[in-house]
C-alpha cells in the first residue's frame, strides 16, 4: 500500500487494514501528496506525524515535503503550479512501472489522482489504474 503523507491519507491507509491479519506494509510516498492549493494541503513534519502513526515509517520525509516554492497568496500559501503537479503525476507513474508488485492500493487525494488518471474521482471513490 502507497500512501500520502498528509494526515488525512495516513489516518484512512492506516483504517483500512487495522486489525487485519494479512496487514499489508504502508509505504509512504512524498509524490502522492495533494496539491498544494489550500491550507489543509500543508504537511506536518515526520516528527510530529510519527507520534500519531508510530507504525508507519516515515524515515524518508524531509522536514517540509510539501509544496513550498514561489510567492505566498494573500492567505500565506505558496499554491503548487499545474504544471509541476502535472510532472510529479508522471514522476509517480514512471515509478509505479518501476515496481515490482502486480497490485498495489493507492491513498491519496482527488487533484493528484485526476493529474495522474484523467479522471475527477468522488471521495473516498476507489478505481482502477492500468499501467
Amino acid at each position: 500500500m502507497l500512501t500520502s503523507p498528509l494526515t488525512r491519507a495516513l489516518q484512512t491507509a492506516h483504517g483500512l487494514f487495522e486489525g487485519h491479519p494479512n496487514v499489508p506494509r504502508i509505504q509512504v510516498v512524498p509524490l502522492l501528496r495533494e496539491r498544494v492549493e489550500n491550507s489543509c494541503d500543508i504537511g506536518r513534519a515526520p516528527a510530529a506525524l510519527a507520534t500519531e502513526f508510530p507504525s508507519i515509517d516515515l524515515s524518508q520525509l524531509n522536514d517540509a515535503w510539501w509544496h513550498k516554492e514561489g510567492q505566498p497568496d494573500a492567505r500565506g500559501i505558496c499554491v503548487e503550479p499545474i504544471p509541476v503537479v502535472q510532472a510529479r503525476a508522471a514522476q509517480f507513474k514512471v515509478d509505479l512501472l518501476a515496481r515490482t508488485e502486480r497490485v498495489l492500493a493507492l491513498v491519496g487525494h482527488g487533484t493528484f489522482f485526476y493529474y495522474l488518471t484523467g479522471k475527477v474521482m468522488a471521495n473516498c471513490e476507489v478505481t482502477e489504474l492500468v499501467c
